[in-house]
């Protein structure tokens, strides 16, 4: 079905985008650290993020002990000078170690000291729905929204840049208190806090370690925050739009669910020493989902300061929730690999936004546009290409491209790419007279297209549009065109694909366990936004379409917030399982699901596929982990000692350890590296569905692989009953041309199926 608008009473998820140091010393007779630096050396310190072992005996968390024992390993303890304080945090939770500004020379000091573990400079990250919750099948008054209670009692902790408060999307109108082992607090004034947002709290020392500049509140000044915690638990706010677009009730995934926030990014880049005293604090208050939208590069686990605080989180039964990242279509361009967090790519929605160019020969391309001008003339206007005359950087549309151009009046092709910002581009052409902008895309984004808050009339193509189009103006001397603006269309039946920002698999960090976990909602999202958009009209929205797997990250928060609260003994690797056993691989076509290209995406792109929320709530067995068990894994990645320790938070002996390959961990999923030697994996469900029930094992083998199971059929009679099969997988004498390959294994029951994926590349 299509249609120009949505209902005013229609179901609007909210969501979506991912993005993603001070002091002068005192001396100290006696000291091991160099006596003194000089003003102009202060230059020289960087924050780092220091590791040392807990002091023996000492159980206690307590802030002021942990704190002074911290300071005996900074060069003059509590030394500070001119404002500019050494130590910036001391962590209870995340890590045993603290966050400090020093030199070279005074880190390769302070490892003589007795209880040193390591040393590392901080490192940056970056940041990373009307309609959502009807396109995933939550419905306000039947089904497992319903039955979850919307969220109840659950809290959500977002790390993220802050929120605007006073936004309708966290009205504490109906919602119950929190809950008694809540014990944030609100950096607001008292009356901006209620029993939605909970609390608000910024973390901002690393991000102005060089400035004088007094500690800033978590109020929202890039939108980002406010978008992602309005998806994951916004509450229901009727009549929203994005400029008269996507109009509806927009709502969070967990609509009654309290939220908790922790700004930790001032800008773009988040520096991670603030966010492990984001996520140390989320901790100490008592969150039961961390939502981050946020990432970097892949690195190791114990150099990847997300995945060291989200493992610490983990052992407090805390769900941790992250972006895949936006690096996207390219394979190995993950963030957030760790197994114990569930790593969240971006799909599209079955709404668009709709655009449509008419060219003068005749032809019509559909794209989209936030912006829906209703005075823009369907007239033919000259129509010019930026790139003319072999001009490669006039064709990005960046600043002076049209110097020597003119398109006052005209309809100008921009490319995607060289670092410029689509609505940048659409100012560019504004700037110098334009009349409108056609965007095309870059070939490695395909058909992937995202509804912008452009500046001018405008629409995003397709790469093979662009080309069209392209052809069209080298094949006349007149060409001309025009774009019609056809508003909010719901219905397109290839959806959820998956969009070409979102980032792939296999894991660097980790090739043994399959990247991303899951695909959700994460193009063009409506939520909460902090300032209005004005964008010529007369709209002043406080609601905005963004895209990236920042916006698909908090569905999933959202949709863990729920199961959380229907199972609230559910640990979070078994939200986790329960997620990743039950999604949905085939489009509301009933095809299979495709990527950017058009065509069927991999599981490197899906990872388990895209989530199915009250499917979730009822999956059968699931596969459980508990925080120990991952302890076997890392060693068996050839960590050390002291690298394990960084993550687990505790003195790890491997050598005492059973240690087992990746794809040894109970995981809902398989990732295998297969030479000629067949490979045995063990795997234990847990059953949570009916007491007595039957499951019969389904396999699709990978091509050039075959898979055995033994048993191959598993017998329950009581719930919580855990059952254990093997899985083996060796070479068949097919001959595969892809260096990958994949297929699933599905127990099935009466009622329930329970499917892990298979990767498997070809040695």
């Amino acid at each position: 079905m299509k249609c120009k608008s949505l209902p005013n009473m229609a179901i609007i998820p909210l969501l979506t985008l991912i993005f993603m140091f001070n002091l002068s010393p005192q001396s100290a007779k006696g000291s091991e650290f160099p006596s003194t630096v000089e003003i102009n050396e202060v230059s020289k310190l960087q924050t780092y993020i220091i590791h040392v072992k807990q002091q023996e005996g000492k159980v206690s968390t307590l802030s002021d002990e942990l704190k002074s024992y911290h300071q005996s390993f900074l060069p003059f303890g509590t030394a500070a000078s001119d404002n500019q304080q050494r130590l910036i945090y001391s962590y209870r939770h995340v890590i045993s170690g603290f966050a400090a500004r020093l030199n070279e020379e005074e880190v390769e000091a302070m490892k003589k000291k007795d209880g040193f573990v390591s040393a590392s400079p901080g490192r940056m990250v970056r940041l990373q729905t009307t309609h959502t919750p009807a396109f995933l099948g939550l419905h306000q008054e039947m089904g497992f929204w319903k039955e979850s209670n919307f969220g109840k009692g659950v809290i959500i902790g977002v790390l993220d840049t802050g929120v605007l408060p006073s936004h309708p999307s966290f009205s504490g109108d109906g919602m119950p208190s929190p809950p008694a082992k809540w014990k944030g607090k609100c950096e607001f004034n008292a009356s901006y806090c209620n029993n939605k947002l909970i609390g608000a709290k910024s973390f901002d020392i690393a991000a102005k370690a060089n400035t004088r500049v007094q500690a800033e509140p978590p109020l929202d000044d890039d939108g980002h925050g406010t978008h992602t915690a309005s998806t994951a638990a916004g509450g229901f706010v009727k009549n929203a739009d994005a400029l008269g677009n996507a109009n509806g009730t927009a709502v969070g995934m967990a609509p009654y669910a309290h939220l908790a926030i922790y700004k930790v990014c001032f800008g773009p880049d988040c520096a991670d020493v603030d966010i492990l005293a984001g996520l140390d604090a989320a901790i100490d208050d008592g969150v039961d989902v961390l939502s981050i939208s946020l990432g970097g590069d892949s690195v190791p686990f114990f150099e990847d300061n997300i995945a060291v605080g989200g493992f610490a989180a983990i052992q407090k039964g805390i769900f941790v929730s992250c972006a895949a990242g936006n690096f996207g279509p390219f394979n190995s361009s993950l963030s957030n690999e760790a197994p114990w967090i569930l790593t969240v790519g971006a799909s599209t929605l079955d709404r668009v936004i709709r655009t449509t160019t008419m060219l003068g020969n005749g032809e019509e391309f559909d794209g989209e546009s936030l912006f829906q001008p209703s005075d823009f003339p369907p007239t033919l206007l000259p129509l010019v290409y930026a790139g003319m005359n072999g001009n490669s950087d006039a064709a990005l549309c960046g600043p002076g491209s049209f110097n020597n151009t003119d398109v006052k009046g005209k309809v100008v092709l921009c490319e995607r790419g060289g670092g410029i910002a689509r609505i940048a581009k659409g100012q560019t052409v504004k700037d110098a007279g334009g009349a409108a902008m056609i965007l095309m895309n870059e070939e490695p984004d395909g058909f992937s297209t995202e509804a912008d808050a452009h500046v001018l009339p405008a629409t995003h193509l397709s790469f093979a549009a662009g080309l069209k189009i392209k052809a069209y103006i080298n094949s006349t001397s007149m060409p001309t065109a025009t774009i019609l603006f056809k508003g909010t269309v719901i219905g397109v039946d290839y959806a959820p694909s998956v969009t070409s920002f979102s980032s792939r698999g296999p894991s660097l960090a980790s090739p043994g366990i399959l990247k991303p976990d899951i695909i959700g909602p994460g193009v063009s999202i409506l939520a909460a936004w902090p300032f209005p958009l004005e964008n010529n009209t007369n709209t002043k929205s406080t609601f905005n379409v963004i895209s990236g797997t920042s916006m698909s990250c908090p569905h999933l928060s959202g949709i863990a917030a729920l199961l959380k609260s229907a199972h609230p003994y559910w640990s979070p690797a078994a939200i986790k399982s329960a997620i990743m056993t039950t999604t949905d691989l085939l489009n509301l076509d009933n095809k299979a699901i495709v990527d950017q290209t058009m065509l069927p995406a991999d599981v490197l792109a899906t990872g388990a596929g895209h989530v199915n929320p009250s499917r979730a709530n009822n999956p059968g067995l699931i596969y459980d982990i508990k925080p120990d068990d991952y302890i076997p894994y890392l060693c068996g990645l050839g960590y050390t000692d002291q690298e394990v320790g960084v993550i687990a938070h505790r003195t790890v002996k491997c050598a005492k350890e059973s240690s087992i390959p990746e794809a040894q961990l109970n995981y809902p999923s398989f990732s295998i590296a297969l030479g000629p030697s067949d490979q045995t994996y063990m795997r234990t469900v847990t059953n949570v569905g009916e007491a007595t029930s039957s499951y019969t094992v389904e396999i699709i083998p990978p091509p050039g692989v075959d898979v055995s199971v033994k048993p191959d059929k598993l017998d329950f009679n009581e719930v919580n009953q855990k059952m254990t099969y093997q899985v083996t997988f060796s070479k068949s004498n097919a001959r595969i041309k892809t260096p990958f390959t994949q297929g699933f294994l599905k127990w099935v029951s009466a009622k329930h199926f329970v499917r892990s994926p298979i990767s498997v590349k070809l040695a």
